[in-house]
């Protein structure tokens, strides 16, 4: 959670309301399609006890494809929790807060993700893997800047160097 000594998001409320109806909306969108995926899966399951396959290669098929269902549905589940997520900051008025650096997000950078937890910097930094996502949340103390092995932080990132 944001360190208390941060300020509080400074999106008005008709911006907040604006991203939590896209959050509902996205959210809504994706449970949609859990849901079809899932009915799906059954009906397929049931269809498949009495016509299984004979060849090898039809059942290396059909394993594929439930695979990559599975992993679709298990991305899917995950970008909920993450738009659940977001919806809480909302609620509890941290919403477009850096959750590593404590700055303010950009509204372009919330209107492509609106359940993005961090500002562009930061964002990089987790995917360069310097930082893992669950880290930054007990480890750091918000504002100091984020060393790594090299002798990066926050703000040297922040800065461009």
């Amino acid at each position: 959670m944001i360190d208390q000594r941060k300020n509080k998001s400074k999106l008005t409320q008709d911006e907040v309301e604006k991203f939590k109806t896209m959050l509902l909306e996205k959210r809504d969108e994706l449970l949609g399609n859990l849901y079809c995926m899932e009915n799906d899966a059954l009906r397929e399951e049931r269809s498949d006890l009495s016509n299984m396959p004979i060849h090898m290669a039809d059942l290396g098929t059909d394993s594929y494809e439930q695979e990559f269902t599975l992993e679709l549905m298990d991305s899917e589940r995950k970008l909920i929790a993450e738009i659940d997520d977001a919806l809480n900051r909302i609620e509890n008025g941290t919403y477009g807060i850096c959750e590593i650096g404590g700055e303010q997000i950009l509204k372009q950078r919330l209107e492509a993700i609106p359940w993005g937890r961090c500002c562009t910097a930061c964002a990089s930094v987790l995917e360069s893997g310097l930082l893992k996502r669950g880290d930054f949340l007990n480890k750091y103390d918000y504002g100091s800047g984020i060393d790594d092995d090299q002798g990066m932080n926050l703000d040297t990132i922040r800065k461009g160097n």
